[in-house]
């Protein structure tokens, strides 16, 4: 198991004591040292697997709130996807080695061409490819770009790259909570937005509080995972998106988003 202790400072300390010692664990930096790349960036993933045979990806954290309060997004995946999410997490555990704890020598192997895909940023090694492919994927549009995220604070490549989606005619629509659990980030985004709704974006601001970071592009692309549209996610913190290419995922994923 892996948390990060920063997100969790909230939570009590005798939660912690009783983990029982079977159980190996990861608590990730909360405060990481400026000379010591591997303790850099919050872990903001939302990863859990079981055998090799079953994954979860999206936006959902384990609390209460995430249970009964907030719109959140979260995939199932079973089947050769799933060794992708595993990948994901022996890297991570690998990558940030312990004298009190194991690598993960065992990996399963994975497909040249799955139907599930795991994009990951790595502050660890410096790598941040969502950015990219976010860029990439607004480009190649030609019919529908469908967002829903918890924050919207996009960087001006961004903003332009949705602009002239939408010159293109391309439909975007953007769906944010009309007030998130972040008030600074509400008031960040406050120029990015106008910025879209003026170029013909359509957001639509939830009553409730969305915690979800979904994309549908097309009938190519489907992405779930942790990513927000915001500096954080984009440049400092572990994150995964999974992309889902099978038209019969992207379908459902369309009536989600």
């Amino acid at each position: 198991a892996v948390w990060d202790e920063f997100a969790n400072l909230v939570v009590p300390r005798k939660f912690y004591r009783g983990i029982p010692a079977t159980i190996n664990t990861m608590p990730h930096p909360a405060f990481p040292l400026p000379w010591s790349p591997r303790s850099w960036g919050r872990d903001h993933r939302k990863l859990l697997t079981v055998d090799g045979r079953i994954g979860f990806i999206g936006g959902y954290n384990i609390g209460s709130l995430y249970a009964t309060g907030w719109r959140d997004t979260h995939a199932r995946v079973v089947g050769d996807g799933v060794a992708e999410l595993e990948n994901a997490f022996v890297d991570f555990w690998n990558i940030h080695p312990s004298k009190v704890r194991d690598r993960i020598e065992h990996d399963t192997q994975r497909e040249w061409e799955p139907s599930v895909r795991v994009h990951r940023n790595t502050p660890r090694i410096q790598v941040y490819p969502i950015r990219n492919m976010y860029l990439e994927a607004i480009d190649r549009a030609s019919q529908h770009i469908w967002l829903t995220h918890a924050y919207l604070i996009p960087d001006d490549d961004l903003v332009a790259a949705l602009r002239d989606a939408v010159r293109r005619g391309v439909d975007v629509r953007i769906i944010v909570p009309a007030r998130s659990n972040h008030r600074l980030a509400d008031i960040a985004r406050h120029r990015p937005m106008r910025d879209l709704a003026r170029a013909g974006v359509r957001l639509w601001l939830s009553p409730k509080v969305v915690h979800a970071k979904a994309v549908v592009i097309d009938d190519h692309m489907a992405l779930v995972g942790s990513v927000n549209l915001d500096s954080r996610s984009l440049f400092l913190n572990y994150e995964l998106m999974a992309g889902f290419y099978a038209p019969a995922d992207i379908e459902r994923f369309a009536a989600w988003v």
